[in-house]
């Protein structure tokens, strides 16, 4: 839920591969912030270093973005987080979370981004702030509900475009148990590929395939800006 419209394969040019390692630099930076500035002891940190390795960034790019994060170093402008609601095409409820140095920039380009739909419109009532874990194990047929009690998980739902010798699920915690979900299914021998906060939507909106194509166009122009970090959306 919340970003599964992102998993429709498509093609990935050479502009679309550096907007991905800009936002995977800025990840690191907001998880070396918001907690210890070591992969070792910040399992969010660990996931978007091991994301941004896959992606080939560079060791010094990612230590400058932890030293950035920690407080330390020149080389960066101040990051804010941005919070915009509104609604896409069709009263699709819409949570997009921008990193700017530039809210005066941001918050411009969003509104003319929302044109299609309604920019500012209230919809945080719409979703559960949660932490989110994606985890992925070799074999089919693990029980994921059976995974999720025993990491301490809320609720879990199937992955999407997974090989079929593998099995993964997306793992839903409070808040405050994001690390201790995180910790638990490593230790039961899943690959956490995602650990961060997010929304998850309380009802989603279902779509004739037109409309929904519709809605997913819409979503993508926001999600290719350079300044937006997540985007959630209660579509089916």
């Amino acid at each position: 839920m919340g970003r599964q419209w992102l998993h429709a394969k498509k093609e990935i040019t050479a502009n679309k591969r550096a907007s991905i390692t800009t936002k995977l630099v800025r990840e690191i930076t907001v998880a070396a912030k918001t907690g210890v500035p070591d992969p070792a002891h910040n399992p969010r940190l660990e996931v978007a270093v091991e994301a941004a390795r896959k992606q080939s960034v560079s060791n010094d790019v990612i230590q400058r973005a932890i030293k950035r994060g920690a407080g330390g170093g020149s080389d960066g402008a101040v990051m804010e987080l941005v919070t915009i609601e509104g609604y896409a095409p069709y009263n699709v409820p819409v949570v997009v979370e921008c990193l700017t140095d530039n809210r005066n920039r941001t918050a411009p380009d969003m509104r003319m981004l929302f044109r299609e739909g309604q920019f500012g419109s209230k919809v945080m009532f719409l979703f559960d702030h949660m932490g989110i874990i994606e985890a992925t194990r070799e074999g089919e047929g693990h029980d994921l509900e059976e995974a999720a009690i025993e990491a301490g998980a809320q609720d879990v739902e199937k992955l999407e475009d997974l090989d079929d010798e593998m099995s993964g699920g997306r793992f839903f915690s409070s808040p405050t148990d994001l690390d201790i979900v995180s910790k638990a299914l490593r230790a039961a021998g899943w690959a956490v590929t995602k650990a961060e906060m997010g929304y998850k939507p309380k009802d989603l909106v279902a779509l004739d395939e037109g409309k929904r194509a519709e809605v997913v166009a819409f979503l993508r122009a926001i999600d290719d800006h350079d300044d937006c970090h997540r985007i959630y959306a209660a579509l089916a």
